[in-house]
């Protein structure tokens, strides 16, 4: 069964259950949704990625959580924190990330902010976390832009080469953004604006 973590105006974030992973991979496992995720991923490089995130849930109570729109509850992607792993970050390693992956026809909605928002209260509300960070690399300037829209701040001196995508994909530069607990509720309010 699964347990709802947030709601807002128009979404649920919820656990996953077993029956999202086939929904999720033929929504979100596309060329245009993978384009900086490494490209297309196998299924063994899927599944690896399904387990990781329920163990995020086991260990520290928190996850990429599926984003389900309340209308109708079409599963429309993920949105939620996990604890920086990727190699090549390992001073980052334990950080609280937010991060998000929505399917195509749900873009430009405004979905992933909406999300987002709701991703960051828990951190800051629920985890008590001092910081977020969220990764992306340099092509990718919608999710940047989102991130700016969050109030986060570019930190290049967090930039690393690694994996974006652990064990999936080559090793490139990928950039940080970070938001402090202390700033939240003012880039929170602006977000809102």
């Amino acid at each position: 069964m699964a347990e709802v973590v947030a709601e807002t105006e128009r979404l649920r974030l919820r656990t996953w259950r077993d029956d999202d992973r086939e929904e999720f991979s033929r929504h979100l496992n596309t060329p245009a949704v993978m384009r900086w995720l490494g490209g297309v991923q196998d299924e063994a490089a899927c599944t690896a990625a399904f387990d990781r995130w329920d163990a995020l849930q086991r260990d520290h109570g928190h996850t990429f959580w599926i984003v389900e729109r309340k209308l109708g509850g079409a599963l429309l992607g993920f949105c939620g924190l996990k604890r920086v792993n990727s190699p090549g970050g390992e001073d980052l390693h334990g950080e609280f990330e937010v991060g998000w992956r929505l399917r195509e026809d749900a873009w430009g909605q405004g979905y992933a902010k909406e999300a987002a928002i709701a991703s960051l209260d828990l951190a800051f509300d629920r985890f008590r976390a001092p910081h977020v960070v969220a990764l992306t690399v340099p092509g990718n300037t919608d999710s940047q832009g989102l991130m700016r829209r969050l109030g986060m701040v570019r930190r290049d001196d967090l930039d690393f080469v690694g994996q974006f995508v652990p064990g999936y994909g080559s090793a490139e530069l990928t950039i940080v953004h970070r938001i402090d607990a202390e700033g939240w509720p003012a880039a929170r309010a602006a977000a809102l604006a």
